[in-house]
């Protein structure tokens, strides 16, 4: 294993900014790409090169010995770089998003080969997904959450509707005539009856949806638990099965017929969706190019 030059670089980055966030602005790279670059640097040394704390990056003795061992040498390839190199030669950027899983295949798969930089997908909770665009981590966020930390800003740009859907064998007559009389304790009896699907990971659209539709918390299991929403509406193609899901993720395939709406529900849940960003971000370019094919897709 050797060491690469680019560690030392972000290293010194580091050591001379104190923070990640300050490091990974000055090198026009991502905050987990700095991370990255110092965590293999610590491993290569076999030792730990800063204490973190909760505002500064402290380097250790280790990390003080190092600094001046490579200060004068970084500093003469660096100034080689800066004369010898091309100045026409654009470096590529590199910007972090978070999003759901779901939201990133509908969206942004698909276009991922044509952007002209660099692009580090985070998928997880929306809490985690707020606090590390707050902290630097990422650098626009796809959320039906707000939080009210100074630094960030939010923008709407579109909504999702929870809604009830089945493939399109499923024969739903009992269903919608219990529905339009009013009998919503048979509608959920029936309900009952059927084949459902849902996700490991997220069962709130359905506990949410049928809280408030029918007055109780869901007494019954799905039948098919699947790795997510994508999924779901695989299955559910010309099934007959049943879920409640986001009605953007199978657009198409209600669309298609492959897929049915069966109930908005009495009580609709309807979700905004905001883009969340840092109202201070040298990514101003990279993340309108996302939120535009986002404005595309989603309209």
């Amino acid at each position: 294993m050797t060491i690469n030059l680019e560690w030392l670089r972000t290293f010194k980055a580091i050591y001379e900014l104190g923070t990640l966030t300050s490091a990974a602005e000055a090198l026009f790279i991502s905050q987990p790409g700095v991370s990255l670059h110092l965590n293999s640097l610590e491993g290569f040394t076999g030792y730990k090169l800063f204490d973190r704390s909760a505002k500064r990056m402290v380097p250790t003795e280790r990390g003080k010995v190092l600094y001046n061992f490579i200060i004068e040498p970084i500093d003469k390839l660096l100034s080689v770089e800066q004369v010898f190199g091309r100045s026409t030669q654009a470096e590529r950027s590199t910007i972090s998003v978070g999003m759901c899983f779901e939201t990133f295949q509908y969206t942004l798969e698909e276009h991922i080969s044509k952007l002209p930089f660099n692009l580090i997908i985070k998928f997880g909770e929306y809490p985690q997904m707020i606090h590390d665009l707050d902290k630097g981590v990422l650098d626009l966020i796809v959320t039906p959450h707000k939080a009210d930390q100074k630094n960030l800003e939010y923008q709407a740009f579109s909504s999702e509707r929870i809604v009830l859907v089945s493939g399109a064998k499923l024969d739903a007559k009992p269903f919608h005539k219990f529905i339009k009389e009013k009998n919503l304790k048979e509608a959920a009896n029936w309900l009952k009856k059927q084949l459902w699907y849902s996700t490991a990971a997220d069962m709130e659209h359905l506990k949410r949806f049928w809280q408030l539709n029918f007055r109780y918390h869901m007494d019954f299991k799905p039948n098919y638990i699947v790795p997510n929403i994508s999924s779901i509406v695989r299955c559910l193609r010309n099934g007959n099965g049943i879920s409640v899901i986001p009605d953007f993720l199978c657009r198409e395939e209600m669309r298609s017929g492959e897929l049915k709406l069966l109930w908005e529900g009495e009580n609709k849940i309807e979700n905004t969706l905001y883009f969340g960003t840092r109202k201070k971000t040298i990514y101003t370019n990279e993340v309108n190019q996302i939120k535009k094919i986002f404005a595309q897709k989603m309209t």
